[in-house]
């Protein structure tokens, strides 16, 4: 028998059929190459996600849930220590690169000046991250050491150390790696990032799994975070040929003076972010020091489910950052604004339609009585932690949109927002469980977190663009 062939040119009708397909979801759904892959990242963590959910549900207890989502709160403070400088590198990145041409074996060409401005770049984030590191390593070691101690609330005893100091060092690897790979989307290789993003996502869900059902569960953040910090250190490693020619050139007197040329962003960036760990990662901790470890066990799970499908949502916007960076270098601010519009409005209608899906789910688990549930927060929290989502998908666009013009005027709506969320987080956790911490944070982003943030967009994006 003949073998078959489908290739394009012998069935037309194939050919039209895959190009029309790849125009719907390019320009109708506005999925490209760099979205893609994002999607299938963070689709694969978000599926991969729920299973990890159901294993942690069936090999964790009630307590132990609750200091594997507190593991991820305070690993999360690595912020203090990474003070915005990722987002900065891919800004910068994107600026110099919008003057230069990568080749496939990865060679540069182009403006010289900019191609120097490119090295220093690479040269200070490595120096910068590898002394982080290490006291990063050192400060989660302590301090998590001192809060686990100090809180146990002597129901169950959870032999949580040595799970908790391999953690914190696999975090500190993970901290050293993302910079460069922050470094490379400014570079323009979005895409190749989100592939291998997709890729750790698969290996360290595959891992995190194994670990589960071995009944190593409080492992399995340390297990992940060495899983990601591996599989990118042997991608970049693969991309040597681009990476080391940049770290041996001499940036001379084109060499990027960083106080004086980033820090007065950096320093704003920074701040907004450590603001951030107040305003998405505090309730963890204070619901675990007062409520239990259980009771945070059911925020952490709940906020995972959200978070997913957050993650999932701002793809079509956390895609832009590089390319909003380099059409703003070159002036181009009508396509900007057109494109930026529409990853809004269809990252949005994703989260919405997801949102409906869960809520559902929850809804049905609970009057079915399905033991599940009651590892979840009830459907009224749970409910109002999705409705806050799109706000904040909202407000982050509009604060990617203008600091991928390499200022920060998002400062005063961070600290406030932190100032705000921070204390309703403490005081209503503290008296009123998590039902109190969603309720509190839901009013305080209608009230002042969206109209502030949008405020500020339309004022800026006014100021800027004029002409």
């Amino acid at each position: 028998m003949p073998e078959v062939s489908y290739n394009t040119g012998t069935f037309p009708w194939l050919a039209r059929f895959h190009g029309g397909a790849r125009n719907w979801l390019r320009h109708t759904i506005g999925i490209d190459r760099a979205i893609a892959f994002t999607i299938l990242g963070r689709g694969w963590a978000s599926v991969a996600g729920l299973v990890t959910v159901l294993l942690i549900a069936r090999f964790l207890s009630p307590a132990e849930q609750g200091y594997y989502y507190t593991f991820g709160s305070l690993i999360a403070l690595q912020i203090v220590f990474e003070l915005g400088f990722s987002f900065v590198i891919l800004q910068m990145a994107s600026h110099e690169r919008a003057h230069l041409n990568f080749s496939s074996s990865g060679l540069i060409s182009g403006d010289a000046v900019a191609h120097a401005r490119l090295a220093s770049v690479l040269q200070k984030a490595v120096r910068w991250y590898t002394a982080a590191a290490v006291l990063l390593a050192a400060f989660l070691l302590i301090a998590g050491s001192y809060f686990f101690a100090r809180h146990q609330h002597g129901v169950e005893q959870v032999s949580w150390r040595i799970p908790w100091y391999a953690a914190a060092l696999a975090a500190a690897l993970t901290f050293q790696v993302d910079p460069l790979l922050s470094f490379m989307e400014g570079c323009g290789f979005v895409p190749n990032v989100a592939r291998l993003r997709f890729i750790q996502a698969m290996v360290g869900s595959t891992l995190a799994w194994l670990a589960l059902a071995a009944h190593h569960g409080l492992f399995v953040p340390a297990i992940i975070m060495a899983a990601n910090a591996g599989v990118a250190t042997a991608w970049l490693f693969l991309r040597r040929g681009l990476l080391l020619p940049l770290l041996r050139r001499d940036p001379g007197e084109h060499r990027v003076h960083w106080m004086k040329e980033v820090w007065p962003f950096q320093w704003r960036i920074a701040v907004s972010w450590l603001c951030g760990y107040f305003i998405y990662q505090l309730s963890n901790p204070v619901l675990f020091a007062y409520k239990g470890a259980a009771v945070a066990g059911q925020m952490g799970m709940s906020l995972s489910l959200t978070s997913a499908l957050y993650a999932v949502s701002v793809s079509w916007i956390t895609t832009k950052a590089a390319p909003f960076g380099s059409m703003i270098a070159r002036k181009e601010y009508r396509e900007l604004d057109r494109v930026f519009s529409t990853a809004v409005r269809q990252s949005v209608t994703v989260f919405a339609a997801g949102a409906l899906s869960i809520w559902c789910a929850v809804v049905s688990m609970n009057w079915a009585h399905i033991g599940f549930a009651s590892r979840l927060l009830s459907p009224a929290p749970i409910g109002i932690l999705l409705l806050l989502q799109p706000l904040n998908i909202i407000v982050y666009a509009q604060a990617l949109y203008l600091r991928a013009h390499k200022q920060e005027k998002y400062l005063f709506n961070s600290v406030m927002g932190a100032i705000l969320v921070g204390s309703s987080t403490y005081f209503f956790g503290k008296h009123y469980g998590a039902l109190g911490i969603v309720s509190g944070n839901l009013v305080i982003g209608l009230l002042f977190g969206f109209p502030l943030g949008t405020y500020v967009f339309l004022k800026y994006r006014r100021i800027w663009h004029v002409g």
